[in-house]
């Protein structure tokens, strides 16, 4: 991400991304997560796992994910 920019939850819909953004002010260092609940919540990360654990491709089954607007 370029310098100063802020990760957009548009930019993670339906996907299994975490779009992160680090920034630091004086002493201090701020970082902006983005996640779709959806996808990145304990289903996906269970589906993702278990891809691992069998010697699949880590997105298997998660590249293309239903959505309801």
């Amino acid at each position: 991400m370029a310098p100063g920019s802020h990760p957009d939850t548009r930019s993670v819909r339906g996907s299994n991304m975490c779009r992160i953004a680090v920034h630091t002010n004086g002493h201090r260092v701020i970082v902006l997560s983005v996640i779709d609940n959806l996808v990145k919540g304990a289903a996906g990360q269970a589906v993702q796992n278990m891809n691992l654990m069998c010697d699949y491709d880590e997105s298997c089954g998660l590249d293309i994910v239903p959505l309801a607007p």
